[in-house]
């Protein structure tokens, strides 16, 4: 009983830290957090977070991203994990996988990947099934 308001509150503590890579960094390698995180430089690399994550314009990740929330302006090649929302703004660009709970972009963003939206891939196994088992 004591221990669940601590246990929260620690969460929320960690989930608003922000990390900050900022224009003219350079990092190379694998890179894990609880905060969210802002990219204006480039990662080299793989990031994986429970925040949000924003890619300013500038900005540039090649690599793996698996994260709660995105808002691009940059760039971004590689495998995008996004729990809940992908935001792509009109700079963005986006080449490779991505996997998002929901998916918004604004006119002008460039766009070249396959794309899996997280809610309709199980009903459309559970209808493949359903067609593989009438055919049978």
């Amino acid at each position: 009983m004591f221990n669940s308001p601590t246990k929260s509150k620690e969460k929320t503590e960690t989930s608003k830290e922000q990390n900050r890579i900022s224009a003219g960094t350079v990092i190379t390698g694998d890179i894990e957090a609880k905060g969210g995180f802002r990219i204006e430089g480039s990662l080299i690399g793989n990031l994986s977070t429970s925040g949000k994550v924003v890619i300013s314009k500038g900005g540039l990740i090649k690599g793996d991203l698996t994260c709660q929330n995105a808002d691009f302006e940059g760039s971004f090649d590689g495998e995008l994990n996004v729990e809940e929302t992908l935001s792509l703004r009109s700079c963005a660009v986006i080449d490779g996988e991505v996997n998002a709970g929901k998916l918004s972009i604004e006119p002008g963003a460039s766009f070249n990947a396959t794309c899996t939206m997280k809610g309709a891939v199980k009903s459309l196994k559970k209808d493949d099934q359903k067609q593989k088992e009438r055919s049978a």
